[in-house]
């Protein structure tokens, strides 16, 4: 490893929690025949650690100042999704994209209203953003699936002769819109069979009440 990669990592990780420099060194250390670097999975188990740490179901209703009892009128929804322009980027030897800072946000659903908490970690810092909303049912234009395609640059690992090498690469994105007059929640998700059956859930609700 030359020697500005290692002055680089070694100030990323200064005061940082082990999980954090784990990322940083996942994201960071050099590739080659000999070292293969940190597994994908490792990455993948240190994500959900972290996450699963903040506890963030019951943060939010805490936020939100609601319990359970007032949001039964469709399931809780809880989306996860990378913030796509995060500083660091990485193509995993499977062939997943990951990335240093990710998207998590809970949707509950009462008899009047909708409330929406999202928080933003960066997996290799403390630094978060939290954001918390509620709106009336009447006060929604729609729920909106957005899928895109946007042109990223990603590390990826070519193999012992090549090593690392940085590539732009065509990216599939999912969010779900919540829009209302002048203004939109975009809410970063992966899409699959589940995530879309709670948003038709979710979107069957709105026109219900809508409809009453």
């Amino acid at each position: 490893m030359d020697v500005p990669k290692m002055l680089e990592i070694k100030k990323r990780c200064k005061g940082r929690n082990a999980d954090q420099q784990q990322i940083i060194h996942y994201f960071l250390d050099d590739r080659g025949c000999l070292n293969k670097g940190i597994p994908d999975s490792d990455f993948d188990a240190n994500k959900e650690r972290q996450i699963n740490a903040l506890n963030l179901k019951q943060k939010a209703m805490n936020k939100l100042g609601i319990d359970e009892d007032q949001v039964k009128e469709v399931d809780p929804i809880c989306l996860i999704g990378p913030v796509y322009e995060s500083n660091l980027r990485w193509r995993g030897l499977d062939n997943v994209n990951r990335y240093s800072a990710y998207q998590i946000t809970y949707i509950f659903c009462s008899s009047d209203q909708v409330y929406v908490y999202q928080y933003t970690i960066n997996l290799d810092s403390d630094e978060k953003k939290e954001r918390a909303e509620e709106y009336f049912y009447k006060d929604i234009t729609n729920f909106t699936t957005v899928d895109d395609t946007e042109e990223l640059e990603f590390e990826i690992y070519k193999g012992c002769l090549k090593r690392l090498e940085s590539e732009r690469l065509k990216v599939n994105t999912n969010s779900l819109k919540i829009s209302i007059p002048g203004d939109a929640f975009m809410c970063s998700m992966v899409s699959d069979d589940e995530t879309e059956g709670k948003i038709q859930a979710l979107k069957a609700k709105l026109r219900e009440k809508k409809n009453q």
